[in-house]
């Protein structure tokens, strides 16, 4: 199954290639040892496999203890250091991009900069057939100045202390969605893929759609991101990051299980860094919503 998220939906963290379901073991004799089910494989099975005889028999796939495949210590160590890039320039940007009465017109245009350059990488990234870290690392940084100036804003002007709880709402999300998924309370199937993926189609047609009508019609378009509506699309829009966090979880999962290259690991960090981004950013803009309405 192919994620939702756009840098794993076009690599090999997927079991089938298509919209055969999550959770699905390779069975003796069909096509579930080879291509169909492993990105990996080649047409004989996984060759990445320890035991490929216990392969043919439908054991569940396994990792070869080898190096040069990718390891849960490779990701955690990938998504630290975007992470940490991400949160230093976020914390220089805070700090040296004042957003007083005076500044804040340039504060604000650097910010923006940041984040269209930001999403030209991740584009760039995103349909590029091998993680290139250089690129991956660019994206994190520019991505932190863009987080910098827009929560110092928020929290300088809007809502004091609305950039901590939106890292404090953000934490806790990827905590209760590891804890769900490993005890295996979210399971991460086909009927869930489809339906996370009609919500969030959904979503952001409305979002684009209440932009167009902000920008031709002036105002808050349609309201949805003020006020009562605006309160209730954040909530979705955290929930939303939190189905994402699952299905990427899950990738991750079934790469480590199938042998994945340990390159396969930036782009494990740069999916799991691009879902954290856009909890915190919904966090953010409901911590603003609720301040604005008191």
């Amino acid at each position: 199954m192919r994620s939702s998220n756009p840098v794993f939906s076009r690599r090999g963290f997927s079991r089938d290639n298509g919209y055969a379901g999550f959770n699905t073991a390779p069975q003796a004799g069909s096509a579930a040892v080879g291509t169909q089910a492993n990105p990996y494989a080649q047409p004989q099975g996984n060759p990445y496999a320890t035991n490929p005889y216990a392969q043919q028999q439908g054991a569940p796939p396994q990792a070869p203890v080898t190096t040069g495949r990718m390891t849960m210590d490779d990701v955690v160590m990938r998504t630290g250091t975007t992470l940490g890039i991400l949160i230093v320039t976020a914390a220089l940007s805070w700090a040296l991009l004042p957003v007083d009465d005076a500044n804040i017109g340039r504060s604000y245009g650097i910010g923006i900069g940041a984040a269209l350059i930001g999403m030209v990488l991740a584009l760039v990234q995103s349909f590029k057939r091998t993680a290139t870290p250089a690129l991956i690392v660019s994206y994190a940084a520019f991505e932190g100045v863009f987080l910098g100036v827009i929560s110092s804003i928020v929290d300088n002007r809007i809502a004091s202390g609305a950039a901590m709880q939106a890292v404090i709402g953000t934490l806790a999300v990827f905590a209760a969605v590891l804890v769900a998924y490993k005890a295996g309370w979210i399971r991460v199937n086909r009927r869930f893929y489809g339906f996370v993926m009609a919500a969030a189609l959904g979503f952001l047609l409305l979002m684009v759609v209440n932009m167009l009508f902000a920008v031709f019609g002036g105002g808050d378009g349609l309201g949805f991101r003020s006020g009562g509506l605006g309160i209730l699309f954040g909530v979705i829009g955290v929930l939303l990051g939190a189905c994402f966090l699952a299905l990427d979880f899950k990738q991750v999962e079934d790469g480590i299980a199938y042998g994945a290259p340990k390159e396969e690991a930036w782009l494990a960090a740069f999916g799991l860094t691009l879902t954290l981004v856009w909890i915190y950013m919904e966090f953010l803009r409901l911590v603003a919503i609720l301040n604005s309405n008191d």
